[in-house]
């Protein structure tokens, strides 16, 4: 049967399934313009905790060199993104679901657990970045309104992700524009404080880092987010459409919030565009920036573990996830997962890349005329899951020798094992997906 086919019976039982297909390919009717896209994808993007990241990374290096190490990360979290994205907008599939077919449809359980379970991590720092700042800016204290603010703010911004695309992009086409004003905005205080680009120029690195180090920070921002962008992308008219807005996304607005928060740290010695506004006497918009970031950012990710669950437990509704992920994102929050960022980013850069290029190898040795026939999927693609232990080791290797940059290491290895190991093999196929 081919793929149009196919798609065309899904849409025929959309009524009866989860409308965001979390285990389906997305049928014609479902797909998304590149504008609708970029923006959702830009609301993943625009993120405190990225922003945080931007001012530890521009604590270490004088302005020339911060300005090229950030564009270097982005670049290479845009270019990586998009890769992926424009495959998963011409199978149609989650990243999960990709995973059965350069995994093995049991072997993608562990792609399931690893990206379902980096995001419900991230989702807890999120919700204590949140409460932490929130409680900061009404000057409220004790861990109990902590807590009670945690809470609160876990289970309002899982609401979006429950229902969806639709939900998501109407959050994100209010809040980026609104981000994008305020970010701006003060930027240029923060310029004016310090002196103008002279003055930036002239400040003095307070802190040390190589930038192997810096570029693994930047990519492990987004490493399992944006492994996970063909969890959008499957919703655009073409691949070109995927990747395109990918990199609007992932190279500009990363490099946006990077920018941002680094130039926050160095005018006014505080990483977060937040607390920036809060110094300025602006406790109202900050108040209003904090929600808008963060929520636009933490829907996605419940999205992320939603559709993971989905393919875990093999269910057409990824909302039953979405809730239990949202429950257990706001206990680890509650248990301080927020004071170990850093050395989390640092991981995330080294085991999800890996991933994300064993499916773009494997979409160029086997799947890029035509997706593998279901019926033929082995339960574990043993050669695969290999050259995902190898690629892994390979960027754990080039972190602790700190030697090139760990989460490029481990993409090209993956990419040239799949490609080695899955040399002249030609599956039974189905008509590739357009």
């Amino acid at each position: 049967m081919s793929s149009t086919r196919s798609r065309d019976d899904v849409a025929q039982v959309a009524g009866e399934v989860d409308p965001d297909y979390p285990i389906d390919p997305v049928p014609r009717h479902a797909r998304k313009s590149l504008f609708s896209l970029a923006i959702v994808l830009l609301g993943f993007t625009f993120f405190t905790p990225t922003m945080l990241a931007g001012a530890q990374i521009g604590a270490a290096f004088e302005v020339g060199t911060l300005i090229w190490v950030l564009l270097l990360g982005s670049a290479v979290l845009g270019v990586y993104v998009a890769a992926i994205g424009g495959i998963g907008a011409r199978t149609g599939l989650t990243t999960v679901m990709m995973c059965r077919y350069s995994l093995g449809t049991t072997g993608a359980k562990f792609a399931s657990l690893l990206l379902g379970g980096t995001q419900v991590g991230w989702y807890g720092v999120t919700v204590a970045t949140l409460a932490g700042l929130t409680a900061s800016a009404l000057d409220w204290s004790g861990r109990g309104i902590e807590i009670a603010l945690m809470i609160a703010g876990g289970a309002i911004m899982g609401v979006t992700a429950y229902y969806g695309y639709k939900g998501m992009y109407a959050l994100s086409v209010v809040s980026v524009p609104l981000l994008l004003v305020l970010a701006g905005w003060v930027t240029w205080r923060s310029l004016d404080e310090v002196g103008g680009w002279s003055g930036l120029s002239a400040t003095v690195p307070s802190e040390t880092m190589t930038i192997a180090a810096a570029v693994t920070i930047v990519v492990g921002t987004f490493a399992s987010g944006g492994t996970q962008a063909p969890n959008w992308t499957r919703f655009a008219k073409t691949p070109s459409a995927g990747f395109w807005a990918c990199l609007i996304a992932f190279l500009i607005g990363e490099l946006l919030m990077l920018g941002f928060g680094a130039i926050g740290a160095i005018s006014f010695g505080e990483g977060d565009f937040v607390e920036v506004l809060f110094q300025l006497g602006l406790v109202g918009w900050g108040l209003v920036f904090l929600v808008a970031n963060l929520w636009t950012t933490n829907d996605n990710t419940a999205y992320n573990f939603g559709v993971a669950g989905a393919e875990i437990a093999n269910s057409r509704s990824k909302k039953p996830f979405v809730i239990g992920g949202v429950v257990l994102g706001t206990l680890l929050a509650i248990t301080g997962i927020y004071d170990n960022l850093i050395q989390y980013l640092v991981w995330l850069g080294i085991l999800i890349p890996p991933l994300g290029g064993v499916v773009i190898g494997d979409f160029l040795a086997r799947w890029r005329a035509g997706m593998p026939a279901a019926s033929t999927l082995p339960a574990f693609e043993w050669r695969n899951l290999a050259v995902y232990v190898l690629a892994a080791f390979a960027a754990w290797w080039s972190s602790e020798a700190g030697w090139f940059i760990p989460p490029v290491v481990g993409v090209l290895v993956a990419v040239a094992g799949v490609l080695a190991v899955q040399r002249g093999r030609r599956p039974a196929q189905e008509p590739a997906a357009a």
